[in-house]
């Protein structure tokens, strides 16, 4: 069986180097064998590239791909807390925050894709509870932000 790190090869992906917190907080906090990652935005090489509300300015499927992103951001902040991804039993708890048009009702989709890549990357140890919420803005106008638990051996 390969391992995360592998599997983020196989699907064409590297782990982007951790976002810089652009306020007073921390990107991973572990307490026990829990680590949350703080929310994470879909920085693509310390760039922003789309902005605005799902369901007016971003489409369903560009919001997908924005989530994607957003959990990369997120298991690479993991990696840097924990070192080998391999550590993570699983992933316990996903949140993700959806800037969203009035008339949008599909943050389950668009969180999907955050969920979805953590089981391509972790497997059975991706399967996890989540929240996805419709919320009015997000900091910089980003369309989607998320952030996680997970629990390590």
């Amino acid at each position: 069986m390969s391992t995360p790190e592998e599997r983020i090869g196989e699907l064409g992906l590297e782990l982007p180097a951790v976002a810089k917190p652009v306020a007073s907080y921390v990107p991973t906090m572990r307490t026990g064998n829990l680590v949350y990652t703080s929310g994470q935005v879909p920085f693509v090489n310390g760039e922003l590239r789309v902005f605005g509300k799902v369901g007016a300015e971003v489409g369903l499927d560009e919001a997908v791909e924005q989530a994607r992103i957003c959990a990369l951001n997120c298991v690479a902040a993991l990696k840097a807390e924990v070192g080998e991804l391999s550590r993570i039993v699983r992933i316990v708890k996903v949140v993700g925050f959806v800037a969203s048009a009035p008339d949008f009702h599909g943050q389950p989709q668009v969180i999907n894709g955050a969920s979805d890549l953590l089981g391509e990357i972790f497997g059975a140890a991706g399967r996890h509870a989540r929240s996805a919420v419709g919320v009015a803005v997000l900091p910089r106008n980003v369309p989607v932000e998320v952030e996680l638990i997970a629990e390590l051996s």
